[in-house]
């Protein structure tokens, strides 16, 4: 009988110790998930602070390509409304020389004889009706003569001395400039007024 009741309390202190281990390693386990676990709140704000950054950086992103379609779109609008003023603009050139020698022939023509009087009238009727085409185009010619002279819109294929007006004056038109809208399609060819030799003399004196 006393062998048997040794066994029965040893077997208890066994079952014991099991759960005294059993217990202290969910105790510790359970540490171990709160350490893992960490504050909720602080990553809830880390997270929305992410968010919101990168909401901020796609709202930049679309203004700047807003931006940039708008400027697209206004270059792509002056380029069409250029293309369209100006698209003409190599025939009218080409059709220059031809007003020029209608111009010439009026100017050397006489008034003397009839027929002479004739041809004049029908090449400055013709002189007319192509001027209308170009104004239809908005080219027009610009007057130079009197004027000072100015290299934006005048050639000068010569130089001509003379008391009578200032220095840089334009004396003579050989060819008329033209303007297409607000742009400069050619430059008038014209004689400039320079100071005389005694007049000169007279300014260093």
């Amino acid at each position: 009988m006393g062998a048997k009741k040794k066994k029965i309390e040893i077997h208890t202190e066994i079952e014991e110790n099991g759960k005294q281990k059993k217990t202290s390693k969910e105790i510790g386990s359970g540490k171990k998930d709160k350490k893992k676990t960490g504050d909720p709140l602080k990553d809830m704000e880390a997270r929305l602070e992410s968010m919101e950054q990168e909401s901020k950086d796609s709202h930049d992103r679309f203004l700047r390509v807003s931006a940039e379609f708008e400027n697209y779109k206004k270059r792509a609008a002056r380029e069409i409304n250029d293309f369209r003023k100006f698209a003409n603009e190599s025939f009218v050139k080409a059709m220059l020389p031809v007003v020029d020698n209608l111009d010439r022939a009026i100017e050397s023509s006489s008034d003397d004889d009839h027929s002479i009087r004739s041809v004049v009238e029908g090449v400055n009727m013709t002189l007319k009706e192509i001027l209308k085409i170009f104004e239809q185009f908005s080219v027009k010619p610009f007057e130079s003569l009197g004027k000072t002279f100015d290299p934006a819109l005048h050639q000068a294929v010569m130089q001509k001395e003379t008391d009578n007006h200032p220095e840089k004056t334009i004396l003579n038109e050989l060819e008329k400039g033209y303007m297409m809208h607000d742009r400069l399609l050619r430059p008038a060819m014209v004689v400039v007024s320079k100071k005389t030799d005694s007049e000169n003399q007279e300014n260093q004196a």
